[in-house]
């Protein structure tokens, strides 16, 4: 009888604490604050998740990272989307924005380098030589090679003036599938569902389900350029602070175990 009582009074406590607006005596760790919104490149992901994980551990605040295409995601910011800050993958949708007088002035500043690189499944070993007249349509054979969108997205756009100026891109753009993103168009070849692709160096390292057969020539399209800014209609007072830490040592770091470059600090 004790035992019933002593379990009755704890349960009676319970719900007078409950009714009280009390906290109860065991509280659950509580989420990071909520710290800037970034709309990044779909190529950015990697890297950014691990520099937000290491931001978060050191301020208590976690940001909310977006990922897409680059075009998508100024899209969107120019239709209002709530963003903080924004990293394209090329000038063009940066300049975009800066037009539109949607990105906070002296914040704009060139980032980080890339590289362009042609990958197939991990288990292909096929050897090509990237130059003027390669036969990437004869090695393809009957099946694709991945691509992001070629009109809009900043790899696609990189690829396809590569093509073009390496003389091969009428033979392969019939061979071309299109995504999204970038990422989107890696993960096409990770799965065996594309015979090559054209993605980033940066892309190519953070999957080990593919290989890459070689490096498009830096001078067969416009240089890989990554700019970040904040935007004009950010409210959160940590995306300057975000910003800033995209140069810090702990972020560099990351940023060159992935394979970009740094341009800027």
């Amino acid at each position: 009888m004790i035992r019933i009582a002593r379990r009755t009074l704890n349960a009676i406590a319970l719900v007078l604490t409950l009714a009280a607006g009390l906290a109860p005596l065991t509280v659950a760790a509580q989420a990071p604050a909520a710290g800037p919104t970034v709309f990044a490149a779909a190529s950015m992901k990697t890297a950014l998740d691990a520099i937000a994980a290491s931001w978060t551990a050191q301020t208590g605040k976690a940001p909310v990272l977006v990922y897409g295409s680059s075009a998508v995601l100024a899209k969107q910011i120019e239709q209002g989307a709530p963003a903080d800050i924004f990293i394209s993958a090329d000038l063009n949708w940066m300049d975009y924005l800066d037009k539109a007088k949607l990105l906070r002035a002296g914040t704009r500043r060139a980032f980080l380098g890339n590289e362009l690189v042609l990958v197939e499944p991990a288990d292909q070993k096929t050897t090509l030589k990237i130059e003027p007249g390669f036969d990437l349509a004869g090695q393809t054979g009957g099946g694709k090679i991945a691509v992001c969108t070629i009109t809009s997205c900043p790899g696609g756009v990189y690829g396809k003036e590569s093509l073009v100026a390496l003389g091969v891109w009428d033979k392969v753009e019939p061979k071309l599938a299109q995504s999204d993103n970038i990422r989107a168009a890696l993960n096409l070849v990770a799965r065996g569902e594309a015979r090559f692709g054209i993605v980033y160096a940066t892309d190519a390292k953070a999957e080990p389900k593919v290989r890459v057969v070689g490096v498009f020539p830096s001078s067969s399209h416009s240089p890989i350029v990554y700019p970040v800014a904040v935007l004009e209609g950010s409210k959160n007072p940590e995306a300057a602070s975000f910003v800033a830490y995209l140069s810090s040592q702990a972020a560099v770091k990351i940023l060159l175990e992935q394979g970009f470059s740094i341009l800027s600090k």
